[in-house]
């Protein structure tokens, strides 16, 4: 029988009949290959089933020892590559921030919300909780040091390094699974070994280690399910069939659990399972009906039912350990936060009337409560900020008033004395009072500062006290019946039930509230606009608390409806994706797909003392994979077009076997490459390492056919050539690993080695970092920078933005110290009008106040007595002292106290507006700047953030005409509790709300003298700047 030219290329010897490939000639009728084609049908009509050639059973159970021995020495090699010097670097690296943060909060059962499920977490978690790990420190910057807080920082990362030490026996078996050669196999589990960019993800606390070990292990478990697959419907249903398809489907969820991009591993193997149930189909012979649907339900339980069942349990884990408030409350709906400890919100009454007190809460967007304070916008009507804020604060309080004061009452007295109350009904035209500052929410014809659009006009509290308001503070009831709940609660406002609009009369806006930050000067809470054509999802609001005097106990109560866990559950998937997929500002070191199969770009992840670790793939590994990648793609684009032609090299057994193999470890390259294309949220090289899993597996399986299978490459011939091949590739891979491991294990480097290795411009680690020699890293003592857990810094002095600290007239004359010079520490304790305060004021003052802390350095010189000679000069001030850096502003908030009432500079520009009535506006007075302080944690670093974030045109107006102000040596905040605790869990409250807290007004307004003093050898010019800073103690 002749040969045909594609076997005889492949160098495949078969004894078995098969089908020969026809003449290329174009002039011959062309036959198609059997395999991809359509079965040859029987006489009755019927498909004929045409067996294929048997194929190998590679149960990994019954490797020879040699393979087992191999696979011992490759574990050993692993554990020393990913456990050497892994407490190096002993401080917070890149997202340890992020993953070691979460272990603090699971330990204290802080909600939080994360992108990413929950497994890796808590794995992280557990195994800094059985090494020691109480929670007490807090992860929150990179650099951070871990020695001195003795935090089990090796132990956390041990899990990670367990997780890359389990790839390679993965890898090893799955290669064994598909059919590979031990050397091939070792190949493979010895690329994954040396792999920079898998070597120092798996030696850090962050979740790709997991990720990666989970896609192995799922990859593992479906090679070997293929295999019995591959071997016929006899195998089928059988013992290891379903232990093979059931560890598939835990895998899945295991994958999914870490993060998302395990749906891309759960879409390669939806993707073989619909080839194999498309093609158990056609086998008409072997799977009847029955047997077919048998298959379809044990596929849909092991691939669908276990990973969602896995994944839905590890957030009941998830939840159990979250019990307690958190940074992740203000995600969550307000159904959802109710079902944290003392987050519960006490019955309130149902029905809304005129006169009653409510807060009112945007339904969409999660942002907070409607809210105002004393602080003006800085462009447009220069009134009255009007915010979402995400706390309760007494600044949320508003009453509903009618359009004119009722008979025999005025204003809110009015309407509180109205019996019985009035209820506002859908229709109603309504004004709101603003009770903490008395003026109402308003809007006119400005654009707001921020979402300046025509179809967006500015809302503000506008008035005085005793001014009834305007037309522009008017505004509509519309209840929003298809998601008000109840038939009452369709018909008029009740509490909580009722989502309403409300529609500015005069210009027919919509009171609206999206994902819009106010910068510094409005505490970056949310901007409130009324917007002309808004969506609706975020012109919706609802009635959180009501009351009302005419309102008795035995009124209707109603309160948020806590949700059970599958409501929970299916609210964080949710936010999750809409987080995750908000995630669309670009970061330093973030890259777009097309760059990763080459390598273009990796991650900075620490640098300290000389040192740099830096997420980069071994140059070697990368490009090679990626060039087999591509080498495939040509392979099957030819194969595709040649089977088109009608030649025949689908009948050959390698041409076959290379095609399903090889490509189902493209396929699993692919998917795990390509959706990200799609994304257009942060990106990092990170994302690569699981199709870079599958690019290797390709690698490994093609050197396999080449070395082991194809005799056309006179590999075949020769098995210790095959060996001989894979020691050096891995040899080689070893030795490029070696050059760019300082980069993985932070390891001592000099420039020369760096610049020597560093090939491309865009892999952007500096190379002037490092030392010139070895040797002078001996030289060096480590740098630690110490946690705020474990040791508090050194208290900041207060400076104003782009302000010099305040500098005292320098003597004339240089005082050199001599080395007797002796430093002495004074403390002193000052009320805010600078009066020093004695041992008893101060003891009677602890726990009820919090101080400000402050450095001044001082001179004087003394006689070899002691005593001191008098001297003109002024004190000097240390100019090296730190200035604080510059946190987010956050606006303090005063729950259930009054805010304190600072009288306003004169002629301050009166807030302006076009009026629509005749009545005209009267002038109202100057805002207070601040509102009261909320207790912090850190009250040095609060007081500069205040101070150094306020500070707007109008403060700077303010300026002018304001004198001298002794600045404030302490703030004195009178509190209920520990300042350090933000959050009253008192039974016998209404939700978890902030310490109520009142601020002394001088302490609120000061002013800062700065005195520079110019010398000459004749004169002295002495010139004074004052500045009014604004201050508003932040809440953390």
């Amino acid at each position: 029988m002749a040969r045909s030219k594609s076997a005889a290329r492949l160098g495949v010897d078969h004894t078995a009949d098969r089908r020969r490939s026809p003449s290329p000639s174009p002039s011959r009728k062309k036959r198609k290959a059997p395999s991809p084609g359509p079965r040859p049908l029987t006489p009755t009509g019927k498909e004929k089933h045409t067996p294929e050639p048997a194929v190998k059973d590679n149960d990994i159970f019954n490797l020879p020892s040699s393979d087992y021995n191999v696979l011992f020495f490759l574990i050993v090699l692993a554990v020393g590559v990913r456990l050497f010097r892994i407490y190096q670097p002993s401080s917070v690296v890149f997202d340890e921030v992020h993953f070691g943060g979460f272990a603090t909060k699971y330990i204290k059962g802080k909600f939080f919300m994360d992108v990413h499920p929950p497994l890796a977490k808590l794995l992280i978690t557990l195994a800094g909780w059985l090494a020691g790990f109480d929670g007490s420190f807090d992860f929150k910057e990179i650099g951070l040091d871990y020695l001195e807080p003795r935090v089990p920082y090796v132990a956390m990362r041990m899990l990670p390094a367990v997780c890359g030490i389990l790839t390679i026996p993965l890898m090893f078996l799955t290669a064994k699974a598909m059919g590979t050669s031990t050397a091939s196999a070792a190949l493979a589990a010895g690329l994954v070994i040396f792999d920079n960019a898998l070597v120092t993800q798996s030696r850090l606390i962050l979740l790709d280690s997991p990720l990666v070990v989970f896609t192995a292990f799922t990859g593992l478990a479906w090679a070997c399910f293929l295999n019995l697959h591959e071997q016929g419907p006899k195998k089928a249903f059988g013992a290891n069939w379903w232990f093979w398809l059931a560890m598939t489907g835990l895998g899945l969820g295991a994958t999914a659990s870490v993060k998302w991009v395990g749906l891309f591993t759960i879409a390669w193997v939806g993707v073989l399972t619909v080839w194999q149930l498309w093609t158990l189909l056609g086998d008409t012979v072997n799977v009847t009906p029955r047997i077919w649907v048998k298959h379809f339900y044990a596929r849909a339980v092991c691939l669908i039912g276990i990973p969602i069942a896995f994944y839905m349990g590890m957030f009941v884990i998830h939840f159990i350990c979250l019990v307690n408030p958190g940074e992740g409350d203000g995600f969550m709906s307000a159904e959802f936060v109710s079902t944290l400890n003392g987050k519960g919100m006490k019955n309130v009454a149902a029905d809304v009337a005129f006169g009653s007190k409510i807060t009112i809460k945007h339904h969409n967007t999660q942002g907070g409560y409607l809210h105002s304070h004393n602080h003006m916008y800085p462009t447009g009507s220069l009134q009255q900020q009007v915010t979402l804020y995400p706390h309760r604060d007494i600044n949320n309080d508003w009453v509903i008033e009618n359009t004119t004061a009722p008979a025999g009452g005025v204003g809110i007295g009015g309407f509180d004395a109205i019996n019985p109350p009035i209820w506002v009904q859908d229709g109603s035209i309504i004004k709101l009072y603003h009770t903490a500052t008395d003026r109402r929410l308003h809007s006119h014809d400005h654009r707001p500062p921020v979402s300046d659009a025509d179809w967006q006009n500015e809302v503000s509290a506008y008035g005085y006290t005793g001014f009834e308001g305007d037309a522009n503070d008017y505004f509509r009831v519309e209840i929003v019946k298809s998601l008000s709940d109840g038939v009452e609660a369709k018909k008029r406002l009740r509490t909580i039930q009722t989502k309403f609009r409300l529609i500015h009369t005069l210009t027919g806006c919509v009171l609206f509230s999206h994902k819009v930050k106010l910068p510094a000067w409005g505490f970056e809470q949310q901007e409130v606009t009324c917007a002309k054509g808004g969506t609706v999802p975020n012109s919706i609001w609802y009635i959180e608390s009501n009351s009302h005097v005419q309102l008795g106990a035995d009124a209707e109560k109603v309160n948020y409806k806590k949700p059970g866990f599958f409501g929970k559950f299916w609210e964080l998937q949710k936010v999750m994706w809409r987080t995750n997929a908000g995630l669309v500002e670009s970061h330093a070191w973030d890259s777009r797909p097309d760059s990763w199969p080459l390598l273009k770009r990796g991650i900075n992840f620490w640098g300290k003392d000389h040192r740099q670790i830096y997420l980069i793939g071994n140059p070697l590994i990368w490009w090679t994979s990626t060039a087999v990648i591509g080498v495939y793609a040509v392979f099957k684009i030819l194969a595709i077009l040649r089977w088109q032609r009608g030649y025949g090299d689908y009948a050959v057994e390698n041409f076959r076997r290379f095609d399903y193999e090889v490509g189902v470890a493209v396929l699993g390259w692919a998917l795990h490459y390509f959706p990200f294309f799609l994304m257009q949220r942060q990106l990092f090289l990170h994302h690569y390492l699981p199709a870079l899993y599958f690019a290797i597996l390709a690698l490994s399986q093609t050197f396999d056919f080449v070395a082991f299978r194809i005799k056309a490459f006179g590999v075949k011939k020769i098995p210790a050539l095959g060996w001989t091949l894979a020691i050096l590739f891995l040899t080689a891979s070893a030795l490029v690993f070696t050059l760019y491991s300082p980069l993985a294990y932070g390891n001592p480097w000099t420039k020369a080695q760096c610049k020597q290795v560093k090939l491309f411009d865009k892999w952007d680690w500096d190379c002037n970092t490092f030392l010139n020699n070895i040797d002078d890293y001996k030289k060096i003592v480590p740098s630690a920078k110490r946690s705020p857990s474990a040791a508090s810094p050194p208290p900041q002095p207060l400076v104003a933005p782009n302000q010099q600290p305040i500098v005292a007239e320098k003597p004339k004359e240089e005082t050199t110290l001599r080395a007797d010079t002796k430093i002495e520490e004074i403390v002193e304790y000052r009320d805010q009008n600078g009066n020093i305060l004695n041992e008893a004021q101060v003891k009677a003052l602890e726990g009820k106040v919090e101080f400000e802390t402050k450095y001044e350095t001082r001179y004087r010189v003394v006689d070899e007595f002691g005593n001191e000679i008098e001297s003109s000069d002024q004190p000097i001030v240390d100019q090296n002292a730190p200035v604080p850096e510059e946190p987010e502003a956050v606006e303090p908030e005063t729950p259930g106290a009054e805010e304190p009432v600072v009288a306003a500079p004169e002629n301050v520009e009166a807030e302006a507006e076009p009026q629509t009535e005749p009545a005209k506006e009267p002038e109202p007075e100057e805002a207070a700047p601040a509102e009261g302080a909320e207790p912090v944690d850190e009250t040095p670093k609060v007081e500069a953030e205040a101070e150094a974030e306020i500070h707007d045109e109008q403060v700077e107006q303010d300026v002018e005409d304001v004198e001298s102000v002794q600045e404030p040596e302490i703030t004195a905040m009178e509190t209920e509790e520990d300042p350090v605790n933000s959050v009253d869990n008192s039974s016998d409250s209404d939700s978890d709300e902030p310490l109520v807290v009142e601020t002394d007004p001088e302490t609120i307004t000061s002013t800062a003298t700065v005195t520079e003093t110019l010398s000459n050898d004749s004169e002295e010019e002495e010139t004074s700047t004052p500045e009014v800073w604004e201050k508003d103690s932040a809440e953390l």
